[in-house]
């Protein structure tokens, strides 16, 4: 699998709750690289803030992977990991799970590509 993804390109590795992973696993994102390594971690109550944290981790440092998905609720648990992640690759990306709705103001990532736009750069001059 690790070579046949190899060959077709980079992978999206998901960090959620169990309907999230299912979900994306179903749309076929899963793969097990050849160390045994898979590509999500399904999150529970009983999962310790440190594994989700090492999980994490362990992503943005394979080379096959350019973007993580992240359940926001879970993203908040580890704030401060992912913003001390500043490399273009692999992007993480917060998404809604079930139970919870996504809530802008709290994705620093959002935050700062908004910090990278002027408003006054998107207004035109008609002259």
């Amino acid at each position: 699998m690790a070579l046949l993804s190899a060959m077709k390109g980079k992978l999206i590795s998901v960090i959620g709750d169990e309907d999230t992973c299912v979900g994306f696993l179903l749309g076929g994102v899963g793969e097990i690289n050849k160390n045994r390594h898979p590509n999500f971690m399904v999150v529970d109550k009983n999962t310790a803030v440190s594994e989700i944290e090492d999980c994490f981790k362990r992503f943005i440092k394979r080379d096959d992977i350019d973007i993580i998905l992240i359940n926001q609720n879970y993203a908040e648990l580890i704030r401060h990991v992912i913003d001390a992640h500043t490399a273009p690759t692999p992007a993480v990306l917060e998404i809604p799970s079930k139970d919870h709705p996504y809530d802008a103001s709290k994705d620093s990532i959002l935050r700062r590509a908004k910090g990278m736009f002027n408003p006054d750069d998107m207004i035109t001059n008609r002259g």
